[in-house]
């Protein structure tokens, strides 16, 4: 049973205790107070709607001081602790193998020896060190100036220096201290004149495999004048570099 009137155009909620003129239809929202916690969010709400509808296509932002469009640019990717790493392990790798490969080729290739005395004046010294290739001689001749290590052939257990003066077939005399091979006077800018001597040695013709060696201070050298030319068998090396003292350092002429 109706109390009384009711207003036409407001349909009765069914619960309610508000007059019908008081009564507002579901649909209606309901408005935060203005400086109320609901209405600043509200707000911001609003804005960022509004900020990322003003985002354009490419991915720029928009500067909202000046309006100009600044371009994004993508921070580089800082190296891994994996590729330094790596990096380090293959540098230790190639210095070891640089190592290796210098010990061999010193050890199997090149040997270092000291001389002893002073018959190579002036170009060896007493105590230089120097480096000797032992295996020049198994792929290549042995040649006339070249200075070369052998086993003395009177003691094998010590080993001498001294330049090759003829090899093999050749004719050799000396006439007073000057050297004639195969006729010709040799020129011998090694030996200075103050380490000439006046010794002489009759004409001969070198056998096969045997060569003639000389030291570069004629005066005082100990060579195949005394014992004789020196069989191939002899030879082990050729004196190739000085390397100490670093005064002295350089290649053996």
């Amino acid at each position: 049973m109706n109390t009384g009137p009711t207003d036409p155009t407001l349909p009765e909620q069914p619960g309610s205790s508000l007059p019908p003129a008081l009564r507002l239809p579901p649909e209606s929202a309901v408005l935060p107070a203005p400086n109320s916690p609901l209405s600043e969010a509200h707000a911001d709400a609003s804005a960022s709607e509004r900020g990322s509808s003003a985002l354009p296509a490419d991915g720029s932002l928009i500067d909202t001081d000046s309006a100009e469009w600044l371009p994004l640019i993508p921070a580089e990717k800082p190296a891994t602790a994996e590729k330094k790493s790596a990096g380090i392990m293959l540098w230790v790798r190639d210095l070891a193998v640089a190592a290796v490969a210098s010990a061999l080729i010193i050890t199997f290739l090149y040997q270092p020896v000291r001389v002893e005395g002073t018959s190579m004046l002036p170009r060896l010294e007493d105590s230089d060190r120097l480096f000797i290739n032992k295996f020049a001689y198994h792929f290549g001749a042995i040649n006339r100036g070249d200075v070369v290590v052998f086993h003395y052939p009177r003691d094998p257990e010590k080993s001498y220096i001294k330049r090759v003066i003829a090899v093999p077939g050749d004719q050799l005399r000396i006439d007073h201290g000057r050297v004639f091979v195969n006729g010709k006077a040799i020129r011998e800018s090694y030996v200075p004149p103050e380490y000439r001597d006046n010794r002489s040695v009759a004409e001969m013709t070198l056998p096969r495999d045997e060569y003639y060696m000389m030291g570069d201070h004629r005066s005082i050298s100990s060579d195949s004048r005394d014992f004789g030319p020196v069989d191939r068998s002899l030879i082990y090396g050729k004196a190739v570099f000085i390397y100490w003292p670093a005064r002295d350092a350089g290649v053996v002429h």
